[in-house]
């Protein structure tokens, strides 16, 4: 396989604010700035080790051009150095990592605001960077923002965040990609979470108020691996009751505010417990080749109360756009139907974080009749560590050869 250097170019698309508040401390209030890189491959590694043809006076190798561009985002990015990426541009392809506003913090998100800096991302790329084509590349929880940002683009309805705030999609001129790509993807931030929500916590302001049975970590709980399907079924009616809970005081919150003559103010809480996923420990839920006992993060004992976990600091209009089950519009599952491009969905069998029933789910509910899904074995959610080189240039693999039979490895 051909190897290519790139240039990491980092550069920043600035928009005007349109929010009446400040989305993230510090920074410009009259812009959005959204921090990028350009992943451009300049010079060839052939096979036999030879180096490429000079073709100017100083030397250098021809860069590699492309009129297709791949776009990554996530809804708090942070991903602009993780395998994929670099293995992407190694293998010639044109890659954009752009993080959102929201960049390293998700307390105060609204999708939708997301969804208008993908927008703005995806038209610098077009109109300055001059690409004529745009592949939507949602790694992880970037994979329901794509598929969000694509129906939105092709027929947008959405014209406020569940709140009532904007942005409103509907005027924001979303330009839609020309192909999408769901990679190690789960179906949404909001159903995730519900997902590893701790069911067993009855109070929200003293998470030691716990139903032993429920208590996926009370080594007294009858209830042990291997679960049973009737505690599963229970366990999961539990933690949607749960985020219904929140979801229905955060909506009493809100009211509070406006009849006491702030309909502006925000108020800031915390979630206890959201990584209690019984899958984690009984590894016949959801199977894969994933390590049971343990999380992406770690140990899920550990994460479900530590400052890292999902959803642990949120403010009420930004739970009800990315956290709450039945009001988030953020969702892969129902997205996909709209989606009306060619799709590729690619699933790591041994993933820690989203597992095959999220991968398959996705894959199912994609309209278009032009997708495909691969499942690799053995590959975990980053492609960390040495026994993964294999998995990583395996994946890489089925994208190059996905992108060049939809024409999106063309030169320029």
């Amino acid at each position: 396989m051909t190897k290519y250097e790139y240039d990491r170019i980092p550069y920043l698309v600035a928009y005007q604010n349109n929010s009446g508040v400040r989305d993230v401390y510090g920074g410009v209030a009259e812009l959005v700035v959204l921090e990028s890189y350009l992943l451009k491959p300049k010079t060839v590694e052939s096979d036999t080790g030879a180096a490429p043809a000079a073709t100017s006076d100083t030397g250098a190798a021809p860069a590699a051009t492309s009129d297709t561009v791949l776009v990554f985002m996530h809804p708090i990015g942070g991903g602009a150095y993780l395998p994929m990426i670099n293995a992407l541009a190694r293998a010639g392809h044109h890659v954009i990592y752009c993080n959102s506003r929201f960049r390293g913090t998700d307390s105060a998100l609204l999708m939708e605001k997301v969804v208008e800096d993908l927008g703005e991302c995806i038209k610098d790329a077009k109109n300055r960077l001059g690409y004529s084509k745009v592949v939507l590349a949602g790694w992880s929880g970037g994979g329901s923002l794509s598929a969000y940002y694509q129906q939105q683009a092709q027929n947008p309805t959405v014209t406020a965040s569940p709140s009532g705030d904007g942005p409103d999609l509907t005027k924001l001129d979303l330009i839609p990609a020309d192909g999408i790509m769901l990679l190690a993807a789960h179906i949404s931030r909001h159903g995730t979470m519900t997902e590893w929500l701790d069911a067993s916590i009855l109070d929200e302001s003293d998470p030691t108020k716990r139903d032993p049975e429920l208590d996926l970590y009370n080594p007294d709980n009858p209830n042990q691996p291997p679960y049973s399907q009737e505690f599963l079924e229970r366990y999961r009616e539990a933690q949607i009751a749960r985020n219904r809970r929140i979801t229905k005081w955060v909506k009493e919150k809100l009211s509070e505010l406006r009849a006491n003559g702030r309909p502006d103010d925000e108020f800031a809480f915390v979630v206890h417990g959201t990584m209690a996923d019984p899958r984690w420990l009984d590894p016949t839920v959801d199977p894969n080749e994933r390590t049971p006992g343990t999380c992406y993060l770690g140990d899920p004992q550990v994460v479900n109360m530590s400052p890292v976990g999902l959803a642990r600091f949120c403010t009420l209009r930004s739970w009800l756009s990315q956290w709450s089950f039945d009001d988030a519009h953020g969702d892969a599952v129902k997205c996909g139907p709209d989606i009306a491009v060619p799709a590729l969905v690619i699933g790591n069998l041994a993933d820690d974080a989203c597992t095959p029933s999220h991968t398959r789910r996705i894959f199912e509910a994609i309209g278009h009749q032009d997708k495909e899904m691969h499942e690799i074995s053995g590959a975990n959610h980053y492609y960390a560590g040495p026994d993964q080189r294999d998995k990583l240039r395996e994946a890489v693999g089925i994208v190059t050869d996905w992108l060049k039979r939809h024409d999106f490895a063309g030169t320029r």
